[in-house]
């Protein structure tokens, strides 16, 4: 039954019986509280630079007059 979406609701269920009906809202915070770096917009000069060469770039062919 594994990978099935079945398999999937029986582990779920299992998980919470052995953990706690919070588990996945635990695991979930965690993932979140592990991040440290502040993300690309933490270095907000770098951010700006970046999506102006970003939207300089044009993904539309140029026109042939």
């Amino acid at each position: 039954m594994a990978g099935t979406k079945a398999g999937g609701k029986a582990a779920a269920a299992t998980n919470k019986a052995k953990y706690g009906a919070d588990f996945y809202a635990k695991i979930g915070a965690n993932g979140g509280k592990k991040g440290h770096t502040g993300g690309f917009f933490a270095n907000r000069e770098l951010a700006r630079i970046a999506g102006a060469r970003g939207g300089r770039i044009s993904r539309r062919t140029k026109k042939e007059d």
